[in-house]
């Protein structure tokens, strides 16, 4: 099945489809989590960094997000930090995610920096990462933070 990716930044207008991509992606693995968040607070984590959001489109149509930031690390370490990635559902193991995955992997290289995420523990996205070359740095009670170095980019 051939499709194509594309993104387009995030407007005002893009709001209530964020909460709802939010709640369908996410729902799940928080209560696997044992972490219950109300619309207020889902609303808070979707406008939070909102400008550096685009949506993910397949053949035009919005089926989820993508935000990044250039982060400091230890001293003067930066790299580029996935703060989110959500596909809705039904477009779930269908590959998307390998292709957000490949742009973002090229951007780091122009960039020379490594891609830093955080992950929840039980999210079977984790798999997707390891995939592609994220290795596990540390794990916390409720998530991991995989790093994805420049050696394994440039590979």
């Amino acid at each position: 099945m051939k499709f194509t990716i594309g993104f387009r930044k995030v407007t005002d207008d893009d709001l209530d489809f964020l909460l709802m991509l939010r709640k369908k992606s996410m729902s799940k693995h928080l209560a696997v989590a044992r972490i219950k968040l109300t619309n207020e607070q889902h609303l808070e984590r979707v406008k939070e960094h909102y400008y550096d959001s685009h949506l993910i489109l397949r053949d035009r149509k919005p089926i989820g997000l993508l935000k990044l930031g250039i982060v400091s690390l230890t001293g003067t370490s930066k790299s580029i930090h996935i703060r989110q990635l959500q596909i809705l559902p039904d477009y779930q193991s269908q590959g998307i995610g390998s292709k957000v995955l490949a742009v973002v992997k090229k951007k780091a290289l122009q960039l020379q920096l490594p891609i830093t995420l955080n992950v929840l523990l039980k999210n079977p996205a984790r798999g997707l990462y390891l995939r592609h070359g994220f290795q596990i740095e540390h794990k916390n009670k409720v998530e991991f933070q995989m790093r994805c170095p420049l050696e394994v980019l440039s590979v």
